[in-house]
């Protein structure tokens, strides 16, 4: 009789968008650092992102994160992040979730308002705040990862669109920032579907053109995110509000403005002149959603300016389950997946001592 493969996950949702948290049912990954484990994942285990993401269990518009144990001794848990364009080092989005998952599983005990606790992402150390009212998570804030003006006010011939101007920004990813308004766009969910179709061509017409490289990372790939930008409402002193919609290539508008394209607003309003360390900036979703980021500090890296950035949200439990992977389906591919899978319920994280 064939053993049962489960794996066992804890949905959540920031600002709408769905993480998977992983949190049992997949072996010890080979890897010294969650870095090298997220590499492993990427090219010799893809079919863990690739199940949970696709039919007949998800759908491309979700993310999944892992939780595996941490590498550093600071660190409570480490987590890897999978989305539709593969495994990105960092998202605040993801993050959020990450920690909520952490403390809703009692891998971090919940203690009345404030607490600090770190994750270790693959893109490093992440200092986590959460604030907890009546054992409630209310708000989680992670730091963004520095961030900075790579092309500020380029220009392409897209086809079907004409002449697009666009910035790009690093906030862990590379994204292209475009004015919606510019565009037609006022950034409402009616519009989502063009939305969708108008980034991918944009992003399909820089990607064909040009590549980027980060300061000190080198080559991350091709640009992989698009963010349309509303305007700008001064609220209040210090305080920013703005219609947002981040775009993943290929084909999916998120449902929350996420923490990288929060971030990379961020630097380019500061490039731009138009805020200060302390300011902060409220993004506001198709779906009435919304993040807020906060500028901490500007340091100069060579020839960029970069900003140091911190992003708040809350994230929701929406469902604990066992997915069971038949590897005789024919809607399943095991070969890049199998060899991962536990065939007993494995110990989870341990709660910190």
């Amino acid at each position: 009789m064939k053993p049962e493969l489960t794996i066992q996950l804890m949905d959540t949702h920031a600002g709408g968008d769905v993480s998977r948290i992983v949190t049992g049912g997949i072996d010890r990954l080979p890897g010294d650092t969650v870095r090298a484990q997220m590499e492993y994942l990427r090219d010799d285990a893809d079919g863990l992102r690739r199940l949970l993401l696709e039919e007949p269990y998800g759908v491309p518009e979700m993310s999944v994160d892992l939780l595996v144990p941490p590498t550093d001794p600071r660190a409570a848990a480490g987590y890897i992040i999978m989305e539709v364009m593969g495994y990105p080092i960092y998202s605040g989005s993801n993050t959020i979730c990450t920690a909520t998952a952490v403390l809703e599983s009692g891998i971090v005990p919940k203690q009345e308002g404030k607490q600090n606790f770190i994750l270790e992402s693959p893109a490093g150390l992440v200092q986590i705040e959460a604030t907890v009212h009546d054992g409630v998570v209310e708000a989680i804030t992670c730091e963004g990862l520095p961030s900075y003006i790579h092309t500020y006010k380029a220009s392409i011939d897209v086809p079907s669109l004409g002449e697009i101007t666009y910035s790009v920004a690093y906030s862990g990813g590379f994204y292209a920032l475009v004015d919606a308004a510019s565009m037609g766009f006022d950034l409402t969910l009616d519009e989502e579907r063009k939305l969708a179709e108008a980034a991918h061509a944009i992003v399909e017409a820089i990607q064909a053109e040009r590549g980027f490289s980060h300061y000190t990372l080198g080559d991350v790939g091709p640009l992989p995110f698009l963010h349309f930008m509303g305007p700008v409402e001064h609220v209040a002193d210090g305080y920013y509000r703005s219609r947002s919609a981040t775009y993943v290539h290929p084909g999916v508008i998120c449902r929350s403005t996420t923490g990288t394209g929060t971030s990379a607003r961020l630097a380019l309003m500061n490039y731009e002149g138009s805020i200060r360390p302390g300011d902060k900036l409220e993004t506001v979703s198709l779906r009435e959603t919304g993040f807020i980021g906060e500028f901490t500090s500007v340091e100069d890296e060579g020839e960029y300016q970069v900003i140091r950035n911190s992003i708040t949200g809350k994230g929701y439990v929406i469902a604990r389950s066992d997915i069971v992977v038949n590897c005789d389906d024919p809607m399943v591919e095991c070969g890049s997946l199998h060899h991962i899978l536990s065939s007993r319920r494995p110990g989870k994280i341990t709660p910190q001592s």
